[in-house]
């Protein structure tokens, strides 16, 4: 399948390490896929702990291939950022989702199902399904 249509993934962390490992997992986890577009968007510009609306925007158009977007966050924030982003209109790729998800299993769950070629709305749901997954 060509990277041309699958689905983007954006994770936005406060941390802008935290955000490059969980992309660097996720895309590991899914066999090293290098096909599925994945970009953090970690931290301020600065490199301090923090989100920035520019950061998520970069990253959301970096990673837009005309199959949609899905914007995993972290805390509170983040999410508070980018609903703003997506309310303004005209920040964000069109088909960019906020996806209600565990940020880490959540990750790893889109890029796999990214991978596969599917669409945003199946993306968003395998995502989302991260939070049933158990550990005891």
């Amino acid at each position: 399948m060509s990277d041309e249509r699958l689905v983007g993934i954006v994770l936005v962390s406060h941390s802008a390490e935290v955000a490059s490992s969980v992309a660097e997992l996720a895309k590991g986890l899914a066999g090293g896929s290098t096909a599925v577009p994945v970009a953090p968007a970690g931290g301020t510009e600065g490199g301090g702990l923090g989100t920035s609306a520019e950061l998520i925007a970069a990253a959301a158009a970096a990673v837009d291939r005309g199959a949609g977007v899905a914007v995993l966050t972290d805390l509170g924030s983040a999410v508070l950022t980018v609903k703003a982003l997506l309310a303004e209109g005209d920040e964000l790729p069109e088909g960019t989702r906020l996806v209600d998800a565990p940020f880490v299993e959540g990750a790893v769950a889109a890029v796999v199902t990214a991978s596969t070629g599917a669409d945003l709305a199946a993306v968003e749901a395998a995502a989302a399904e991260a939070y049933a997954y158990r550990k005891v």
